[in-house]
């Protein structure tokens, strides 16, 4: 047997899925693109989560875009996180007349048909787009303090807070509310006595601190995140036309806010992992999230914020999710994070530092051992829309490592224009349902309402208090007469003591008597 058959033998063998499947393309040994040896990923492996790495200009995007496409094909719902703004073209049909794309699959022997998907643009800020937000109370004291990296001692003081709004019925929906409780149990007369009665004391220190570590948390633009109407996941998972929903977050104006980045990634993934009930192992996801720039997630996140984050991936592949991060380097992934993902997905890796030669032995290290492959080597010379692949079967095995030379997207390889986006939004159900504004009375009205009162109360008893003594009763007062104006002033009460003291001390000095006391 001739090394390119034992090559091909070797990849249909490990890439036979029975059930389900996605095909990324064909196995590629040398110079030369076996169309016999097509990748093929089973989607029931898929919620063991994935890596798609790459240096940039690889074609990272391309590969998320083709792989979204496929899921949605399979009625799969989709979450990308957009942080540059280029996958929204998956909205439109590509380009069937490239002669480019056409040379491409005719390579990998799949034919090339041009479609759009239906996508829904959401959106963590003021940008148009369904509204994402969620309440302080959904978070709980617990998610709220590791966001906020409060220490044990202010934990316990959340969760103090936290139960206090609930005995007395304070929702606490945005920040304002939980700083206007906070306000009200230190300054407030009645709040301050209600807690120290019933919860026990609280270091006005100690609410000092936790405040500073809101507004540092607003100043990362928190404040338009939590509110009403809060977000229902469920949402994610609707279909239409019998594709799958593609979600595309278009956070391309927080790439600067990195926690608020982190904070909404572990929101999300904590609602998801509550609300979404267990699957074990589905013949298919019943959603997976991309997380475009993962550097952004891990970079700024605090230890106790990773804890969580890697909590939360480890047990939310029983509710039939799958996450996958898109980063440059695998080293951008925690390697608690990294252990856990399943299909990766390898693009070129550049090796100009040794730094970067360093990143290259780790991530080689991460992937089977091929005979065919130099992978150290290969891994520098992957060209543009080429990668490395291993998956899991579905037996939960790794599949032997491929150079890939991928199939390319079916939808635009572009952007949609502002007026194609504006279409897309406008006529979308859940933007008109989440832009609505629900007055509610919260924390803040009532608790604002309450200490308006006391100062009310306060100012109304001070003018009616009397402002001046009332008059003496009886006779009236004697006018004093000049000689008791001058006698009685300070001034000459003052020289007559002074004068009295000299003359004793000299009175008694003349006898011999001396004044022992210490001046």
């Amino acid at each position: 047997m001739s090394k390119k058959e034992d090559f091909i033998q070797h990849i249909q063998n490990g890439y036979q899925p029975k059930g389900d499947y996605m095909t990324l393309g064909a196995g590629k040994l040398g110079e030369e693109i076996i169309s016999e040896a097509q990748v093929k990923i089973p989607l029931k492996t898929l919620n063991r989560h994935g890596l798609i790495a790459g240096a940039t200009g690889t074609g990272k995007t391309k590969t998320l875009q083709l792989i979204c496409e496929q899921l949605s094909d399979h009625a799969v719902p989709v979450l990308v996180m957009d942080v540059k703004g280029d996958l929204s073209g998956i909205a439109q049909p590509g380009d069937a007349e490239s002669r480019h794309i056409q040379e491409r699959h005719k390579n990998v022997g799949i034919p090339y048909e041009a479609k759009g998907f239906p996508v829904e643009f959401l959106s963590l800020s003021n940008e148009p787009g369904v509204r994402l937000r969620a309440t302080v109370t959904e978070f709980g004291p617990i998610l709220l303090s590791r966001i906020l990296e409060l220490n044990e001692t202010q934990t316990g003081v959340i969760s103090v807070l936290f139960k206090f709004s609930d005995d007395h019925g304070l929702p606490l929906v945005d920040l304002n509310d939980l700083k206007k409780l906070m306000n009200y149990v230190r300054d407030n007369e009645e709040g301050k006595a209600e807690l120290s009665r019933n919860y026990g004391s609280i270091s006005p220190a100690t609410l000092g601190a936790i405040h500073r570590k809101i507004v540092a948390l607003e100043q990362q633009g928190a404040d338009v995140f939590f509110g009403e109407p809060s977000f229902d996941v469920m949402d994610l998972l609707r279909t239409r036309d019998g594709k799958a929903m593609v979600n595309i977050l278009r956070i391309t104006d927080i790439q600067d806010r990195p926690h608020l980045f982190s904070t909404f990634m572990l929101t999300l993934l904590s609602e998801i992992y509550s609300v979404f009930p267990e699957m074990g192992d589905p013949e298919k996801p019943k959603l997976c999230i991309f997380i475009d720039e993962a550097h952004l997630v891990f970079q700024q996140a605090s230890r106790a914020l990773l804890q969580q984050i890697e909590i939360v991936v480890k047990l939310i592949r029983s509710k039939g999710v799958g996450v996958y991060f898109i980063t440059q380097i695998p080293g951008d992934v925690p390697d608690n994070v990294l252990s856990q993902l399943g299909l990766k997905v390898q693009h070129a890796m550049r090796g100009f530092t040794a730094k970067d030669r360093r990143e290259i032995t780790k991530a080689v290290e991460n992937y089977p051992i091929s005979e065919f492959y130099n992978a150290g080597v290969t891994i520098q010379e992957l060209g543009i829309g080429e990668a490395f692949i291993t998956a899991l079967d579905e037996k939960g095995v790794p599949t032997p490592l491929v150079h890939t030379h991928l199939r390319a997207p079916a939808s635009r390889m572009d952007i949609l224009t502002p007026t194609e986006i504006q279409n897309i939004i406008q006529s979308s159900d859940l933007v008109r349902h989440y832009e609505r504004t629900l007055d509610s009375r919260t924390a803040y009205e009532i608790l604002t309402e309450k200490m308006d009162q006391v100062t009310q109360q306060e100012e109304e008893a001070k003018s009616q208090a009397p402002t001046s003594a009332p008059p003496r009763r009886g006779r009236p007062a004697k006018e004093e007469s000049f000689a008791e104006k001058v006698f009685g002033s300070p001034l000459v009460r003052d020289m007559g003591r002074t004068l009295t003291r000299e003359i004793t001390r000299t009175f008694f000095g003349s006898l011999g008597v001396r004044n022992t006391r210490r001046r």
